[in-house]
């Protein structure tokens, strides 16, 4: 029996709690950062904020203290917004035993450093750590649909163990010790996802989006290989997998703010609306363009969405501008 934490009561940390609850075979505890999400987990089971209709088995320890829920636990699984993974490790980083395990289930580049979040959890604490990634809708783990996913570290003896751990009759998990390539998939294809939203908000049509999807697939994977990923990474589970469903599945929070931008609507009154749950595509297009510039990679796909959130650029003219870009080899 391994004892597991989860950090991060949003959609996906309370769909992976019931997920291994379902499992079972573990002492499991979910942390929110929220007392009132906390209380409502413990005394109705549903998570009416971010997950709702999905009920949180009773073995499942809920609770708001951060250092009891560390305690003891052999594997910590942080499932926090990426811009906030620093701090939440920082903070339990003291608390650590050198054999606690550390598994990021968060996908995201972080934007003053423009690190991956295992490069995050590394530079605060020395931990074993891991990453958990792969194409993955919170709702359809919760309820207990079929589903892969890939779990990776250099140790490819720790990326057995999650596998183990987290492998059930739903959740089919494959191992990777390809980090760099599984982290920078699940990042990029958040930032293709809006791209993929503003085509279907704008109405283009499934040709746009085949060619959006496709052209996105060769502009993660150039930064993947600059920054020491492989390709065939990029061509699984955690990169076209993950691709795939973001920017087509109506479940996907960067595709909506996409379809919202491509119809005209501002990005503050798209968040604004969303009710605190986040699209992780909009913080991390621009450290995925400060990363790309670091390796000297062009990814005008990403430029352009970049232009649309933060220049307010229309979403028509960027759709323009990359169809009139000077032609090239399609693969260089």
């Amino acid at each position: 029996m391994s004892r597991i934490t989860v950090l991060g009561a949003g959609a996906w940390g309370t769909a992976l709690a019931i997920s291994l609850a379902r499992r079972g075979g573990h002492r499991l505890c979910l942390w929110a950062h929220s007392p009132k999400l906390a209380e409502q987990l413990r005394d109705g089971g549903e998570n009416l904020t971010y997950l709702p209709g999905y009920i949180l088995p009773v073995d499942v320890h809920v609770t708001n203290d951060l250092p009891d829920a560390v305690f003891e636990a052999d594997i910590i699984v942080c499932v926090v917004p990426s811009q906030h993974m620093r701090g939440i490790v920082s903070h339990i980083a003291p608390l650590l035993t050198p054999s606690q395990v550390v598994l990021s289930a968060s996908k995201g580049i972080e934007e003053s450093s423009f690190l991956r979040m295992s490069q995050v959890i590394g530079s605060v604490t020395s931990n074993p750590c891991a990453v958990l990634s792969g194409p993955t809708f919170a709702q359809e783990v919760a309820a207990g649909s079929p589903t892969a996913i890939v779990a990776t570290a250099n140790n490819l003896r720790l990326a057995q163990a999650i596998q183990r751990d987290f492998a059930s009759p739903s959740m089919r998990v494959y191992t990777n010790d390809d980090v760099t390539g599984v982290e920078l998939g699940g990042a990029l294809k958040n930032v293709i996802a809006l791209a993929a939203g503003v085509v279907k908000g704008l109405n283009l049509g499934h040709n746009s989006a085949a060619a959006l999807i496709t052209r996105g697939i060769a502009e993660i994977t150039r930064l993947a290989v600059a920054c020491g990923g492989r390709p065939q990474t990029v061509a699984g589970l955690a990169g076209v997998g993950d691709l795939i469903l973001t920017c087509t599945g109506e479940l996907s929070r960067n595709r909506s703010v996409g379809i919202e931008l491509g119809r005209g609507r501002a990005l503050d009154d798209i968040l604004s609306g969303m009710g605190g749950k986040v699209a992780e595509g909009v913080r991390s297009t621009t450290a995925a363009l400060g990363l790309a510039a670091r390796y000297e990679v062009e990814m005008p796909i990403t430029e352009q969405v970049d232009a649309i959130l933060h220049q307010n650029k229309k979403p028509s003219d960027a759709i323009r501008d990359l169809m009139s870009r000077p032609g090239r080899n399609e693969l260089q």
